[in-house]
Order: structure tokens, then sequence, then C-alpha cells
């Protein structure tokens, strides 16, 4: 994995987006204080670059039902990590899938609609052979959920105090 160097108008034009995420490029070129083209460029310039993943909608799951979220660590058997995965792949609620060191293999989130639905789910979970051992942990809430763009922000207040 390669990394980008930002520049300040790349951060300007990363936080304008979120800010406002549904905004045209001639309303965030206007705020930016550059031309159309030029933050377009730059916007095409960090979505190749994979820095920018998305544009859709971020949903509340708990909103469309799931309330329930879970972490299950997942301890694999050598050599089955490729089947484990497919099968994981396969059940949409497993919203998320981390290799890790320690003592499991694989950090997973599972978002559900009631403690019995995840009941279910870790049922399917294991239905692949492969999984040696699974440990859950069910999340009460989330005080601080993804923070992605704080950390540009930081960035960004960084790069101006010392630039």
């Amino acid at each position: 994995m390669t990394t980008m160097e930002l520049d300040d108008l790349d951060r300007r034009l990363l936080l304008a987006l979120g800010a406002r995420p549904r905004a045209g490029m001639l309303e965030l070129s206007r705020s930016l204080g550059v031309a159309r083209n030029t933050a377009q460029a730059r916007l095409d310039r960090l979505t190749a670059a994979g820095v920018v993943t998305g544009f859709g909608p971020d949903l509340d799951l708990a909103a469309l039902g799931y309330q329930v979220t879970a972490f299950t660590t997942l301890e694999i058997s050598q050599g089955r990590s490729g089947d484990v995965l497919e099968h994981l792949r396969s059940i949409p609620e497993v919203a998320e899938v981390h290799r890790t060191t320690g003592a499991g293999d694989l950090l997973c989130r599972i978002v559900a609609t009631s403690n019995d639905h995840l009941a279910l789910l870790l049922d399917r979970i294991l239905e692949v052979h492969g999984i040696a051992r699974t440990t859950t942990a069910i999340a009460l809430d989330t005080p601080l959920p993804s923070r992605s763009l704080q950390l540009l922000a930081a960035q960004t207040a960084d790069a101006a105090a010392t630039g």
C-alpha cells in the first residue's frame, strides 16, 4: 500500500466534502476559492489514489433495525483462512473483518436485529470448517464513532501550525 502526501487544498477539499457530502463541485470550488476544474482534478486524483473510497450515504444501521453490534474474534485453523473469509463475505450482517495479531486471527464486526438474531448469525458463521474458536463481545454503545474527518482536521491544523 502506498501513501499519498496531502497538501492544504487536498485536506480542505476532503473536509469540505465531509461537512457537505451532497455539495456539487461548483459549490465546493467556490468555497475553496479555486477553479471548478482544479477541485474536480484534485478529487479525481484522491479517488484514483484510493484516499476517497466512496460517495455513498453513511447509514445508521440501528435506524435500519440492526440495533445489536458485536465483535467476534475468530481463531482460524492453518490453511483455512480463504474458506473462512469466503464464507464471511456471504453473510451480509458481517459488516467488517480485520486480520489481527494476538490470540485471534480475524476480528469481525457483526450487526444483528436482536440477541436471538446474533445467536443465529454466530451459528451460521460456525457452519464453515476451519474456525477453531470464537469469542464474542456485544457493544453496549459507541461513545466514539469512526473519526476519519477529525484525524484529517487535526492534520490540517498541524500543517498550518508548522508550515
